[in-house]
């Protein structure tokens, strides 16, 4: 008996393990793919003989495509299953991303990127969904930590590739790295059965005859709708301060101290040092203290931070800042997928995932034209205190939501 319950617990860890390492890997495919479009969207813009603000639109078009895939493949995972959804979407965002090699003017580009954004959108809340089924709620926000540090090691492996493949071979070449993740998919589909948490979900679903959408399951009710709208604003907020921070930090302290080192590759190592530490400590946190208590801690922290930052007035300052400011602004980032997972049931687990963060990648991606503009007609400071003020609105989102969903509270949405 004892030797069964060995087996059975064996196989458990190996499942657990590949579902964190193909979501890890998705992810980090995700991040590797929209980095790869920064460095060489210079490229594009030079060989196509196309104005900035057309370069520009393909992040946008990006964006527009991961809400669409997002919305799209996360109701098909949750009614169809995850592992079977996810492996289209790593197909299409690899044949998407493949395909710029091959691109003959920017109204094929702008088309493969918006495919290839369908395919990323919808893996990353797959991804969350599995991982959150996967292991039991006292360790969710410790895995989903290491999902989101898999987006950076992506992102690293990009500069890499940059790095080596752009000189000798040039920019269409490095997208052809792209077609690797159709190996994922084949390990992922050939290796992977689905959650029993979606099992169990599913076969109850048909046994009582009483499906529900899974979209509908996200406002259900009032109480689940505040929830739905609460979260979708703190995601809009998460992704408003990275890409603000990103976009812009480096030219703003470039300028304002005459720094090369702010726009540097140190900055950037510097500053993703700290968002991985920052992102492990969170899960960890999270786990242990519940929402409110590791968000507080980080909002507060981010705000404060963030404002402060625009003092430095020297290069270690601009390092150690910039690594304190990715511990903070973006180790919150590790949450996400288990706090989202907990409020609400199987069955629109990834619908969920989806949705929410997606819409928060939408409106958070317009962040920079905002700073901009403040930048432009006010100051720098008063473009730190509007991060800073969002950050301060998510605290006050987060501490009107039900205390600890991720430490075994009754989900909003009846469940399970």
């Amino acid at each position: 008996m004892t030797e069964n319950l060995h087996k059975v617990s064996n196989k458990e860890s190996r499942y657990r393990k590949k579902v964190l390492a193909s979501s890890m890997f998705g992810l980090g495919l995700e991040g590797m793919d929209i980095m790869f479009l920064s460095f060489v969207l210079t490229s594009i813009i030079t060989e196509f003989g196309i104005s900035s603000a057309a370069g520009g639109s393909i992040s946008s078009i990006t964006n527009i495509g991961m809400l669409i895939g997002g919305l799209g493949f996360g109701v098909l995972a949750d009614k169809f299953g995850r592992i079977r959804v996810f492996t289209y979407t790593i197909f299409i965002f690899a044949i998407a991303t493949a395909l710029m090699a091959f691109a003959t003017n920017i109204y094929t580009i702008y088309i493969l990127r918006f495919l290839a954004g369908v395919g990323g959108g919808g893996e990353f809340g797959i991804g969350m969904a599995l991982v959150a089924e996967a292991f039991p709620k006292e360790k969710r926000g410790r895995m989903t930590s290491w999902v989101t540090i898999g987006g950076q090691g992506g992102a690293v492996l990009a500069a890499v590739a940059a790095a080596i493949i752009i000189p000798l071979l040039g920019w269409r070449s490095l997208f052809i790295v792209g077609i690797l993740p159709v190996a994922l998919a084949f390990f992922v589909r050939r290796n992977l059965d689905e959650t029993s948490d979606w099992k169990e979900a599913h076969r109850q679903a048909k046994k009582e005859n009483k499906e529900k959408a899974p979209l509908a399951l996200l406002f259900n009710s009032p109480k689940t709708t505040y929830v739905t709208i609460a979260l979708t604003i703190m995601s809009s907020v998460q992704v408003a301060g990275y890409f603000g921070l990103m976009n812009w930090l480096p030219s703003i302290l470039q300028k304002q101290l005459g720094l090369s080192v702010s726009g540097s590759s140190l900055w950037m190592i510097s500053t993703i040092i700290g968002m991985c530490a920052g992102m492990l400590l969170f899960g960890q946190i999270l786990d242990r203290l519940g929402a409110k208590v590791s968000y507080g801690i980080f909002l507060v922290a981010s705000a404060a931070s963030v404002f402060l930052y625009v003092f430095a007035h020297s290069a270690a300052a601009i390092l150690i800042g910039g690594a304190i400011v990715g511990f903070f602004a973006n180790g919150m980032n590790a949450g996400y997928g288990a706090l989202i997972s907990s409020f609400y049931p199987t069955a629109a687990r990834s619908t969920a995932n989806n949705a929410i963060f997606n819409t928060g990648r939408a409106i958070g991606g317009l962040s920079p034209i905002v700073i901009g503009f403040l930048l432009d007609k006010y100051s720098v400071t008063a473009a730190m205190a509007f991060l800073s003020a969002l950050y301060i609105i998510s605290l006050i989102i987060i501490l009107t939501l039900r205390d600890n969903p991720l430490k075994g509270s009754k989900h909003l949405a009846k469940t399970e």
